[in-house]
């Protein structure tokens, strides 16, 4: 296999894998559980930015999106209800 065939490969895998996160998050009535696969989605993303070049965005988006919101909404949770009610 080629070294682009591969690159594009994993970015298929990632987009692919970054839709069923989302759609895990937006279903999940844990919302400790929701706020996982929310970070979960922003790593494939940055994943995705990387093959596309875009360190100085990686460099910004991984530590914000896969650590800092996570942890602030972690501990909003704690302050409510961890599970969403109907």
């Amino acid at each position: 296999m080629y070294p682009e065939t591969i690159v594009y490969l994993i970015m298929a895998v990632s987009s692919i894998l970054s839709v069923v996160a989302v759609y895990l998050a937006i279903m999940e009535r844990d919302l400790v559980r929701a706020v996982l696969y929310s970070a979960i989605q922003s790593g494939l993303y940055t994943i995705l930015y990387y093959f596309l070049m875009a360190p100085d965005i990686v460099l910004v988006y991984l530590p914000v999106a896969v650590g800092l919101i996570p942890g602030v909404l972690l501990i909003l949770i704690s302050k409510t209800e961890r599970v969403e009610k109907e």
